[in-house]
């Protein structure tokens, strides 16, 4: 049963006293130390601090444990206010005594998570090293609260600021190094004039130096990922009685909008042409951009690859990690089980992003011809890498180079953003293709349940919520669908209402020029 033990205290220096008597050293001097609790000035109420030494309830094993002692309260009712919380937590099973830090729990909790994706872990281990430690892992654990949380990252937005004044400064860098080395090689002077060299030289300095500073930009989403992992790892020690509450729950953020694919419109197209700005993020092209891609590059080598991603949605490592095995030509169908997956240019397999991720698409016919085609040239490839005496990698994957080994996923990317910009195409990036086959096939009329299986996206209102921008055309033709379920009494009203908007107002009064129907002793419905 929780008792209340309170008492007063200072650091106060003097003579120390004991059971009434001084306290004397071996020379018969009297010490002199911290009087804590005998100071005489305790019992006026603006010197010294209130303690609370209480005795916890019994541990799991039905021992004795010891004593939470705590300091620093103003006033007694306060100390023994949170002595009560903490006989409390205790009694609930919270270690109350424990001395963890956030950094030793979060590398404990992090260590048991092999539950986790490779990309998952690399993720989680960079948020736990690089921010919650330097930020949060001094703190003791019980010590923890939002207020901790919030500091970080409000220190992670000031440190956002510096990052992107930094990022300014390197381009700027960048730009004036471009334009020395332009005037050095351009002089038409023999020998060309040493303050040129001299000017160039600077500049390829400076942009050395401004390489160096920080530059990295943790943006909404990142910091939304961040909270969600944190949140896991207090969730997990509410759970195992390490803490009362997860402190993650009263953190705000800066408010994170899922970026939605926009539609390169040709109003779109003449305004990034002018700025060399992209609308958005997330770009998609209209058929007459992706057919004009796809007929320019019909003679290249990734283009059975491009075909397959813009009408049937795979991702960028499903693509470069489809298998033969999982390909079935005679039934038209590839089956999505595994992928390529990149981090800091390191590639290795692993399994689809979710589980609805796993999925059989069924391919169109210009697609399964083009595999039928793709694959009887691999097979020649693979023949003639043979018959000279040179090793062929049997990797069993679709798409791969002339002697099997599979594409990396960053030259597949790289390649098709030159191909892009060397046609003079609108940019996308090459996991845009997966965003045209979705808007291609909305337009075409598939339901958005369909397209979902298609994606392989976990849930229908995050398709939903994606491709809410269709085609122009496609718009048009939803918006002229209400006009048509309205029946009018005559074709020509339409036409009426049109003449009526190329006159002047008629004269007031006598309803002249006013279509049947809408006379002067017909009340209005928008007059209202």
């Amino acid at each position: 049963m929780f008792e209340d033990k309170t008492y007063k205290r200072c650091s106060c220096h003097g003579p120390l006293v004991k059971d009434g008597n001084p306290v004397l050293d071996d020379n018969g001097n009297p010490k002199v130390g911290r009087l804590d609790k005998t100071c005489p000035k305790l019992s006026q109420r603006d010197h010294g601090t209130w303690y609370y030494s209480i005795e916890l309830p019994p541990g799991p094993d039905g021992k004795r444990r010891p004593r939470a002692k705590k300091g620093g309260y103003r006033t007694k009712k306060e100390a023994a206010s949170a002595a009560e919380k903490v006989w409390k937590l205790a009694e609930g099973g919270v270690d109350v005594l424990s001395e963890e830090t956030v950094a030793d729990y979060l590398r404990r909790w992090f260590a048991k998570r092999v539950d986790l994706k490779r990309s998952t872990r690399d993720s989680y281990e960079d948020y736990i090293e690089r921010v919650f430690i330097p930020y949060l892992g001094g703190t003791k654990l019980l010590q923890l609260r939002s207020l901790h949380i919030q500091g970080m990252f409000e220190k992670l937005w000031a440190d956002n600021e510096v990052h992107a004044e930094n990022l300014r400064k390197a381009h700027e860098a960048q730009t004036a190094e471009r334009t020395a080395h332009t005037a050095w090689k351009d002089c038409p002077e023999r020998p060309r004039p040493k303050e040129l060299r001299q000017a160039w030289q600077d500049a390829k300095a400076a942009l050395k130096e401004a390489r160096t500073l920080p530059t990295h930009v943790t943006g909404p989403g990142t910091q939304k990922r961040m909270l969600n992992t944190l949140s896991g790892a207090l969730d997990d020690a509410v759970s195992k009685k390490l803490i009362s509450e997860n402190w993650t729950k009263g953190v705000v953020l800066p408010k994170y909008v899922r970026p939605k694919p926009i539609v390169w419109t040709p109003a779109r197209i003449e305004a990034w042409r002018q700025t060399g700005e992209k609308p958005g993020k997330v770009m998609v092209w209209m058929p007459e951009q992706t057919g004009e891609f796809l007929d320019a590059v019909a003679g290249h080598r990734l283009y059975p690859m491009f075909h397959l991603m813009i009408f049937r949605g795979l991702r960028r490592g499903e693509a470069a990690g489809l298998p033969w095995g999982e390909t079935d030509l005679a039934h038209g169908t590839v089956h999505i089980s595994e992928q390529l997956v990149v981090a800091s240019y390191e590639v290795w397999e692993d399994t689809p992003k979710s589980e609805s991720g796993e999925r059989t698409i069924k391919l169109d016919s210009e697609t399964r011809r083009l595999l039928q085609l793709w694959r009887e040239r691999q097979a020649g490839e693979r023949a003639e890498w043979e018959e000279a005496a040179r090793t062929w990698n049997n990797t069993g994957l679709v798409f791969t180079w002339e002697d099997g080994r599979a594409y990396h996923p960053e030259h597949l990317s790289q390649t098709f953003g030159r191909l892009v910009k060397k046609l003079g195409l609108p940019p996308v990036r090459l996991h845009d293709l997966r965003h045209c086959a979705a808007t291609l096939s909305l337009a075409a009329g598939l339901h958005m349940k369909a397209i979902q299986t298609l994606l392989g996206h976990g849930s229908y209102s995050l398709t939903a919520d994606t491709y809410t921008s269709v085609l122009p055309q496609f718009e048009e033709a939803q918006a002229e669908a209400p006009l048509a379920l309205v029946p009018r009494r005559s074709p020509a009203q339409r036409e009426v209402a049109h003449e009526l908007e190329a006159k002047p107002d008629a004269p007031s009064g006598d309803g002249a020029d006013v279509p049947p129907g809408n006379g002067p002793d017909v009340p209005r419905e928008d007059a209202a």
